[in-house]
């Protein structure tokens, strides 16, 4: 099924990923990857940049980041980085004077200027860009307002403040700052940032004879228009996985010890975050230093469906399958967890490439409850958890929900500064939570639609006691 997505940059992604894909399933990647970018633009008029030269430079940089490859400049144990052609499109000049200059008599612009960047012409001002610092002492000062402020949609995006410009004034990310969120490659229009794909060595996994699982983020419902959970897992079976499991059900176990915790912090009056979201987390360890004991010990629910499939079997790999970039981060640092993680669009091109449909493969049983599946959207960690002491009686904890790093980070001051009146922060770094990953398939409308009437559909397996009971987690090692 032709799957349409919400802009171009995407199909461009996609796209390349697939091509990258359908040739490592048949053995022939390295004879036809020189042909993949006039494939894509065969010319000999370009359809997206000034030329097809261009375009195919493009496309050769998105082959190496779909390769597991880093880009000039980016360390090798990044997961995320800038295409160097592709954002030598992006505006330049982050200040710019508008026709509502009048040019008055006061030159305040030029006098607040401390870089001799500011020049007065007969028709009004003029700011040098090659003198310009973006210092915005220009803009202030003016009394018409006729300098323009505009930010790079990556620079605007980035919560923490990571993008800077290189000596060519393309964008270019401080990885000591930047928390692997993905804000900046979901808004860059130019589609100049992406991640770094392990799709070549998943597919090598799966053709192996290793035993492998796939794991699969709450999230996915809606992803792949009306697929729903059994026929994703009969879907994914097909692509050559062994086993797949709903990561849903590792949320149910987290949820359980999560509670524990916050029990045990209630009845001390201490306060907790949760851990499920790693650029969260990476939020609090650059940036809150001082709260890193209050961070939930509890660990993510990929990481506790993988421990319990390997109880099972400890020969098996596991590779996760989310929305997410930062989980590419998360399997570096923490310990006996997933070994690969694929994205929501890595996967859907590697469905593409074996044409697989989700939504005409045959039926499977779901395996978390619904309060596991609420993990993929804001709040659902906190209900998830508040569900628990619920169900056993206890008295309900107050919990703030940050929809978004930038709420998190203001949260997170007031907690830094002893302030928090609330008990648990629930951190989600994406706006909406995991379903709007920087990573997802389907536009975020789509996507909430497309859930809403799986998860009616879904079974009412409501308890997270009683799923924990049919799938015993009390030999997987929660910490």
């Amino acid at each position: 099924m032709e799957r349409k997505f919400d802009n171009q940059t995407k199909y461009l992604k996609i796209g390349v990923l697939t091509k990258v894909a359908r040739y490592t399933f048949e053995g022939s990647l390295s004879e036809h990857i020189e042909e993949i970018p006039y494939d894509m633009i065969p010319g000999p008029l370009p359809t997206f940049r000034c030329c097809i030269y261009k375009e195919r430079e493009i496309i050769r940089e998105r082959i190496t980041s779909a390769c597991g490859k880093s880009q000039p400049g980016q360390p090798d144990d990044s997961v995320i980085g800038v295409l160097p052609a592709a954002c030598e499109g992006c505006p330049i000049s982050r200040f710019r004077v508008t026709d509502n200059c009048q040019n008055c008599l006061a030159h305040k612009c030029r006098e607040a200027c401390h870089f001799n960047a500011i020049i007065i012409t007969p028709k009004g001002a003029y700011i040098d860009p090659q003198k310009c610092k973006e210092c915005g002492q220009c803009a202030a000062a003016c009394p018409y307002n006729a300098i323009s402020d505009t930010l790079r949609p990556c620079v605007r995006a980035c919560p923490v403040n990571a993008i800077g410009r290189d000596e060519y004034k393309r964008s270019k990310i401080d990885y000591s700052r930047c928390i692997s969120c993905g804000a900046c490659m979901k808004s860059c229009p130019f589609g100049a940032i992406t991640d770094r794909s392990q799709m070549i060595d998943v597919i090598r996994l799966i053709q192996s004879q290793t035993p492998s699982a796939a794991v699969f983020a709450p999230a996915i419902e809606g992803q792949f228009g009306n697929a729903t959970i059994g026929m994703l897992k009969n879907a994914l079976k097909k692509l050559g996985f062994d086993d797949a499991v709903e990561v849903s059900l590792g949320a149910d176990a987290v949820a359980a010890h999560e509670a524990g915790e916050l029990k045990t912090a209630m009845e001390k009056g201490e306060k907790m975050t949760t851990s499920c979201c790693p650029a969260f987390v990476e939020l609090i360890e650059k940036y809150f230093p001082k709260l890193i004991p209050n961070i939930s010990g509890t660990i993510s629910p990929m990481a506790a469906v993988t421990r319990y499939i390997r109880s099972l079997n400890p020969e098996v790999k596991v590779v996760f399958i989310g929305p997410c970039i930062a989980k590419k981060v998360e399997i570096k640092k923490a310990q006996d967890t997933a070994d690969y993680v694929l994205t929501f669009e890595e996967l859907e091109a590697m469905f593409t490439a074996k044409d697989i449909n989700a939504e005409e493969t045959a039926e499977d049983a779901q395996d978390g409850s619904r309060a596991g599946k609420g993990f993929a959207q804001s709040g659902g960690v906190a209900g998830a958890v508040q569900k628990v002491l619920e169900e056993e009686g206890f008295p309900q904890a107050a919990c703030v929900r940050c929809d978004g790093a930038k709420e998190c980070k203001k949260t997170l001051s007031v907690m830094n500064a002893g302030r928090l009146a609330e008990d648990l922060v629930e951190g989600m770094a994406c706006e909406g939570g995991c379903i709007a990953g920087p990573a997802g398939v389907e536009p975020l409308l789509n996507i909430k639609k497309n859930r809403r009437k799986l998860l009616a559909k879904a079974d009412n397996r409501s308890s997270i006691e009683n799923v924990s009971k049919v799938h015993d987690f009390s030999h997987v090692k929660m910490t």
